[in-house]
């Protein structure tokens, strides 16, 4: 595995790239999208983006866990997570199998 991260500034770069806005244009969009996403977050609501998967939080409520070096219980307190589930799509795309069309997915 590689180990490089895609920064906001690589999005807006590929928006540049891509769409033909300008730097600032490509950068406002991406911050504009990521927003959105992060507000919807905010408010408890599920994001779906096709062909991606689904961002949505989930209420884990208090339960015990359990300190691995003492043993001692301790509560862990009710707290939202979020979670993604990735499209099949997306999962085929990862593992490099036929999407529904019977093609193979190319990896770039």
């Amino acid at each position: 595995m590689e180990g490089r991260t895609i920064t906001r500034a690589d999005l807006s770069e590929s928006v540049f790239q891509e769409v033909g806005l300008s730097r600032n244009e490509s950068s406002d969009l991406v911050e504009t999208i990521l927003g959105e996403v992060v507000e919807a977050l905010a408010r408890g609501e599920s994001v779906k983006i096709s062909s991606f998967g689904s961002f949505a939080v989930r209420d884990k409520g208090q339960r015990v866990g359990r300190n691995p070096k003492t043993g001692q219980e301790v509560p862990i307190l009710p707290r939202r997570v979020l979670v993604f589930r990735a499209s099949n799509v997306l999962k085929s795309l990862i593992n490099g199998m036929p999407d529904e069309s019977g093609k193979e997915q190319s990896s770039g």
